[in-house]
């Protein structure tokens, strides 16, 4: 089963400098979030079943540790449901719940990283449509997944605490449209949460995402 996020592909981003404090960019403008992350952090994720943490190492996948950085230091994540819950497999999110801000992130795209880490249980990683077109949304792995290694898909951290929480996001809407009854990432990325909100009502969100500091 194939992960991948629904935009097109457009010119990768150059190299993420260091461009001072977390939280100093503007979430509208995708280049002013630019700051290059530590070698470890920690975010944590306070969500409407309960707090998670994830370890990033940089080492991993550099280029999607900096952006998941800068998304989370700057509160992208904020307010996002969990939206494509598949039991066994994955759940993943990252679609901004505003559409404007949606619309400005579409193209936002990091260049790859290769694959140093295999997406094992619990471990963190971009979606793609392709070579270069990694922007927001992530994944989550709930098994041991490694024929996602080969398809380019390369993990840049870990829950290392409340992995029960992830476990018991809710699944009930299943694979999204047009393959399945859950979310259409298109009415997402039109519509934001208010779709989500009348359409999948029990959705999990994240309540906040923060640096652990």
């Amino acid at each position: 089963m194939r992960l991948q996020a629904s935009f097109a592909v457009a010119a990768a981003l150059g190299t993420l400098v260091w461009a001072g404090p977390a939280g100093a960019g503007d979430l509208s403008n995708p280049a002013t979030l630019n700051q290059q992350a530590p070698a470890t952090y920690k975010a944590k994720f306070d969500t409407s079943k309960g707090p998670f943490v994830v370890e990033v190492n940089r080492d991993w996948a550099p280029n999607g540790a900096d952006r998941f950085y800068n998304l989370v230091s700057n509160g992208f994540y904020d307010n996002a449901r969990f939206f494509r819950v598949i039991d066994g497999f994955m759940v993943q999110f990252g679609i901004n719940g505003d559409p404007n801000l949606s619309a400005v992130w579409r193209n936002a795209n990091i260049k790859d990283d290769p694959v140093k880490q295999s997406n094992a249980r619990g471990t963190i990683t971009f979606a793609t449509a392709g070579p270069n077109t990694r922007t927001t949304q992530v994944f989550i792995n709930f098994g041991d997944n490694a024929g996602l290694d080969g398809q380019g898909f390369s993990p840049f951290g870990k829950v290392v605490s409340g992995m029960e929480v992830v476990d018991s996001l809710y699944n009930g809407y299943g694979e999204g449209a047009p393959h399945g009854n859950g979310p259409d990432q298109g009415g997402i990325q039109q519509y934001g949460n208010a779709y989500l909100q009348k359409q999948f009502p029990k959705l999990d969100y994240i309540e906040k995402a923060t640096i652990v500091e």
